[in-house]
């Protein structure tokens, strides 16, 4: 969760066992330091704690905040928030336990947590109420695993998710005190009455209430959703709660929902959001499939498309002995291992100021990318375009492959959302945005010396090394270009955009598509002649890459007129004749080491050889870019694909496939 404090939130495991309302789960902050018994802080905190009590359980919200005592080392602030549907006198109630506890529990601790059935207490010397952020976490697990088979354990996990979903949105749209329960009619034995509590504290506005909680709904997801029969999450300034079983909160439920072959809204007052969730049928057949989750429509429907297309292929090109192999099956395991990524589409909504134009960082080929803020966090939010059936295909990949990816060179996804009809792909920001708009920019190159260009190459050469033979999957990204090259702050590169990328086999070397799909300037020639394609394919557009930052210039395929050549003749003319000073980009001047441009030239033409088998791996560019020397290195042959006259292919003779460029 975005914008906490550094301390680690306790998470208490609570096994069956329901303590009392005087009893609390702390969170002592040992690093904040201890006070002395009897001290100027002491008595600030005692006399601050009874203060807020009073103001609390006095106050139609149940919630206090406020400071006591001045001057360095005796100030100390705090706050109060009693469950919302508590009486005055049990706030009242759970203040005088705080005053009791908080010496004793946490041996005088200057930052303290108390979390009791009833209320939430806070004391710290430090002013965590200037920050609207969820501080002095603590997490509440109850019971155990939910062990009634696959099929309920998903109903069960879907119907928390709406059940929370539909509470947290009466609170912040339909409460004046930001205070909302909820509960779930059970299905039968197996799936019981659920339960739910949300609550925010009055000071906070309705967004940041509704931020406040999305966060804690993102972090069950990502932590606790499989981990017992109810949750419970709290912090400084919003909680979250469901329990199956008993109803643990006073009076009647504000959100009623019903378990009925799908998630239906009975009889709430005013009408609330209205959630869906796959049913579950009687009998022995139960699909696991229609039980996992929100992303199922969209992947049932890209599967079925890809099927239906690859037999349409394989009748129409069975003549030809070359035909589109499927995509691989993802199964149950893959699609769980991404559900902890769901955020919420009105979270993203607040984020981007509603997709703003103003946030908008560009546009391709699958739709716009925004920039949003999340709790502090800043984020590149990329919003498919409805309708696209290729934004289907690399939805699908996204989710699959980039959530199971770990690796400081490839751009990290944070998360996804799949509402209303909206496709977004919540990716890291990243600050320099791409390569392409950098290098290729007369003024904005200047910035990129060669210390930094090097470290580019290198950068993307270990990302790609980590696809091609690191990560538990072989997987070829099959776009690998500078537009597909993200910057961060600092210049590093990290390789992002994954919807064209193919998983391979653990055996497996090449495949064969009949559908070319790709950057034209960047795909090697079987790929584009035979629609073979392998991971010598990005090694191929890694050539390509090398050879456009050492010379500032676009390889895209169309000609320099002067010369009737591309750049990638041009540069292998100058390799030839030893004239490789003459193509260095000449915003570089002359401050950028020769033997280190020679050396990545030579790695771009030996990527850029016409048989997959001559060009090297990544794991030999990587020993490549870290040699020394360049007498090691072997001699690349003429690259293909350049232009000479007429007599040779172009990147433009490339008329009997079907390729469909991004």
């Amino acid at each position: 969760m975005h914008g906490r404090d550094v301390r680690v939130p306790v998470l208490v495991l609570l096994a069956l066992l329901r303590f009392a309302a005087a009893q609390p789960w702390p969170n002592c902050d040992i690093r904040s330091g201890n006070y002395s018994a009897g001290s100027a802080y002491e008595n600030n905190l005692l006399q601050l704690i009874y203060d807020l009590q009073s103001k609390a359980s006095s106050s139609p919200t149940l919630f206090a905040s406020g400071s006591a005592g001045a001057g360095a080392g005796s100030t100390v602030y705090g706050l109060v928030l009693c469950r919302g549907d508590v009486s005055a006198s049990d706030c009242f109630d759970c203040g005088t336990h705080a005053g009791q506890d908080v010496a004793l529990i946490c041996n005088r601790t200057r930052d303290v947590v108390l979390c009791y059935n009833q209320c939430y207490v806070r004391v710290s010397d430090t002013d965590f109420l200037a920050s609207a952020n969820n501080s002095g976490e603590v997490y509440l697990i109850t019971g155990t695993h939910v062990n009634s088979g696959v099929d309920v354990a998903a109903l069960l996990l879907y119907a928390v998710t709406g059940l929370l979903k539909s509470t947290l949105q009466y609170a912040v749209e339909n409460s004046t005190r930001m205070f909302a329960t909820g509960q779930l009619m059970g299905l039968d034995q197996r799936i019981p009455n659920i339960w739910s509590m949300v609550q925010c504290a009055s000071d906070l506005s309705l967004p940041q209430c509704r931020r406040c909680l999305e966060d804690l709904k993102a972090q069950w997801w990502k932590e606790f959703h499989q981990n017992g029969e109810g949750t419970r999450m709290g912090g400084a300034r919003c909680n979250m709660r469901y329990e199956m079983g008993d109803k643990f909160y006073v009076g009647d439920a504000m959100v009623k929902l019903q378990l009925k072959g799908g998630l239906v809204a009975l009889s709430p007052s005013p009408s609330p959001a209205r959630v869906v969730v796959p049913g579950i049928m009687e009998g022995k057949n139960n699909s696991v499939g229609k039980l996992l989750g929100i992303i199922l429509p969209i992947v049932f429907v890209a599967a079925v498309a890809a099927i239906t297309l690859y037999m349409w292929n394989v009748r129409k090109t069975r003549r030809y002995q070359i035909t589109e192999l499927p995509h691989p099956t993802h199964m149950v395991e893959d699609f769980e291992s991404i559900k902890s990524t769901l955020l919420s589409l009105s979270s993203l909504q607040v984020a981007t100021n509603n997709f703003d134009e103003s946030n908008k960082l560009g546009e391709g080929g699958f739709g716009a990318v925004y920039k949003g803020d999340l709790s502090g966090q800043e984020l590149a939010v990329k919003r498919l375009s409805k309708g696209s059936n290729q934004g289907l295909e690399e939805l699908r990949n996204e989710l699959v492959l980039v959530a199971k990816l770990h690796h400081k060179n490839l751009v990290r996804l944070e998360g996804f959302c799949l509402e209303e009809g909206e496709r977004l792909l919540v990716y890291e920001y990243m600050p320099n945005k791409s390569l392409d708009t950098i290098l290729f920019d007369a003024e904005e190159k200047r910035q990129l010396d060669w210390r930094k260009r090097f470290n580019i190459i290198e950068g993307v050469a270990r990302g790609l090394q980590y696809l091609h033979e690191d990560s538990q999957k072989k997987i070829v990204h099959r776009d690998m270009k500078a537009s597909n090259v993200l910057l961060d702050a600092d210049m590093n590169p990290k390789i992002g955009d994954f919807g064209l990328a193919r998983l391979f086999g653990q055996d497996q070397t090449r495949d064969v598509t009949n559908r070319i799909v790709g950057t034209f300037g960047y795909m090697s020639p079987e790929y584009v002649m035979r629609g073979q394609y392998s991971t010598k394919l990005d090694v191929y557009s890694f050539g390509i890459l090398v050879i456009e930052i050492v010379t500032g210039q676009r390889n895209n395929g169309q000609y320099f007129y002067e010369q009737n050549e591309d750049i990638i003749s041009i540069v292998w003319r100058h390799w030839a004749e030893g004239t490789i000073a003459e193509i260095i980009d000449e915003s570089l001047g002359r401050n950028y080491s020769a033997a280190e441009v020679l050396k990545c030239v030579n790695i771009g033409l030996l990527c850029l050889q016409q048989n997959p088998v001559d060009r090297p791996t990544m794991s030999d560019i990587m020993v490549m870019l870290n040699c020394d020397t360049t007498s090691s290195l072997r001699t690349p042959a003429r690259p293909t694909f350049f232009v000479e006259g007429s007599s040779c292919y172009s990147y433009n003779t490339v008329s009997h496939s079907s390729p469909a460029p991004r």
